[in-house]
């Protein structure tokens, strides 16, 4: 008897999919990472410059994407995109990349932070001090047990919660992300008209700032370590693009979503940004990041509004990561879902439940992986691993642009990038900096983001041999 097979509904519309969105990106990055880039540039404006920075290339990159995802509407993102772009193995290699490493990476990232402010709240239990140091190759898989734990949990829930269906996980998101902008707006009111803080804070570097030119090498490293930290927090805009097969009307949505989640973003993350260094003194900030025991938006608003307030933004942390951990979990499973209908991913994957309309088994493969990952180590790792493996495919993404304008430049484009080919070029020349400059500052993070994304090479040969097909 054969098994009764749902099919993907487009029920998400333009503004479900602008909170889409915004909730995929805004997650840990806006409350944490300000304390790592001052420690990096040592001064207010720099880090304001180096948050706008990273916004406008990241809406490079999504324009560029845009004109992309506009052209072939169709669930499963990035992997449809480079199928016709550059073939069956480049469409493998990034639809196995996300799998291994870039979204589930996400996925227990993101849903780590959630358990650490949960742990700052309500502190969680430790294991035996010999079991927590227990060393597996590079791994501590029981180190801050507790956290772990809880990290775990969460995934499995929400995982469990998107199997019943799109609606109630994109309801879960656009819940989360209302209460993540009343809270944001509620840092930057209260923290300029009651956090005592002044305009010379930025005319103040810190004690150990050096002033150096633009094209000084050691200024280039700070401010690329910096971006590093920045990407973090606008990682996540390009996963729209994976549900395309469930967004009405995708060709004109699609792109207009992006362009408009993208500007709230960087507008967002600027603001917030601003209040941070306009209420402490970037000394201050600084001892944050040294200390590494506290969240620099809790230590500002600790400052005006004692434990209370910082009771309250811990609360705000636990929001905005759970909608960011749902929203990261929701849209992948629709790349592996494409892939396995192309006999290119465990064929399950391609299985859609008859009631809810969702890729269950796919989600749960994420949500299994994910988990394993958040044993093997820790936030900082995790990110910096898909930072680096993220950029080679955005960059392929904007370069497929040039190569679409030459070879069908009479297809319908709903959306045309602004700026080309200035914009999508200058991306593209960025995407590749990044990755050279990150395998000679972060070695380690780059070489096992690399060799995760090779593992599945022997995949490839193998489901490509059974469906006798190679290319």
């Amino acid at each position: 008897m054969e098994k009764k097979q749902g099919q993907l509904v487009r029920s998400v519309t333009l503004a479900a999919a602008t909170i889409l969105v915004v909730s995929s990106v805004i997650g840990s990055g806006v409350y944490k990472k300000v304390a790592p880039m001052s420690a990096e540039l040592l001064s207010p404006d720099l880090v304001l410059w180096a948050w706008v920075l990273a916004g406008i290339i990241s809406l490079c990159g999504a324009l560029s994407n845009a004109e992309i995802a506009g052209m072939m509407a169709d669930a499963g993102g990035e992997y449809v995109y480079f199928r016709k772009i550059y073939g069956r193995f480049m469409a493998f290699l990034w639809g196995w990349s996300t799998f291994a490493v870039i979204k589930t990476a996400a996925v227990a990232g993101i849903a780590y932070v959630f358990s650490q402010s949960f742990n700052a709240i309500f502190p969680l239990p430790h294991l035996p001090e010999s079991i927590e140091n227990f060393e597996f190759i590079i791994f501590k898989p029981f180190e801050n047990a507790g956290v772990k734990a809880l990290t775990i949990t969460l995934i499995l829930t929400l995982t469990f919660l998107n199997t019943r269906g799109l609606k109630g996980a994109a309801a879960l998101s656009t819940w989360a992300t209302r209460l993540v902008i009343v809270g944001l707006i509620g840092i930057v009111i209260s923290g300029l008209a009651f956090g005592g803080g002044s305009m010379a804070n930025f005319q103040t570097p810190a004690s150990s700032f050096v002033q150096r030119e633009w094209t000084d090498f050691l200024f280039i490293k700070a401010m690329f370590t910096a971006l590093l930290a920045a990407f973090w927090a606008y990682e996540g805009w390009n996963t729209l693009g994976f549900i395309g097969g469930e967004i009405q009307n995708p060709k004109r949505n699609l792109p207009l979503a992006l362009f408009a989640g993208m500007m709230v973003i960087i507008g967002a993350y600027f603001l917030v940004n601003f209040t941070y260094l306009y209420v402490l003194p970037i000394d201050q900030i600084v001892g944050v990041h040294q200390a590494q025991n506290e969240i620099a938006a809790v230590a500002v608003v600790r400052h005006f509004a004692g434990g209370f307030g910082a009771t309250l933004i811990s609360i705000v942390i636990l929001i905005t990561t759970l909608g960011c951990t749902n929203a990261t979990i929701l849209m992948p499973p629709r790349v592996y879902y494409a892939m396995a209908k192309d006999g290119l991913f465990f064929p399950r994957a391609a299985e859609i439940h008859p009631k809810y309309h969702t890729p269950n088994p796919a989600l749960w493969m994420q949500g299994l992986w994910a988990c394993l990952l958040v044993l093997s180590g820790s936030f900082d790792q995790l990110t910096d691993m898909l930072i680096f493996a993220a950029f080679f495919f955005y960059g392929a993404t904007a370069f497929g642009v040039f190569i679409m304008r030459k070879r069908e430049p009479d297809a319908e484009r709903p959306y045309r990038v602004w700026g080309y080919p200035i914009v999508p070029a200058l991306f593209v020349l960025f995407c590749v900096t990044l990755i050279i400059v990150t395998c000679f500052t972060h070695p380690r993070e780059a070489g096992l983001g690399v060799v995760l994304m090779l593992t599945g090479v022997p995949f490839y040969y193998w489901w490509n041999r059974n469906h006798g097909v190679m290319k």
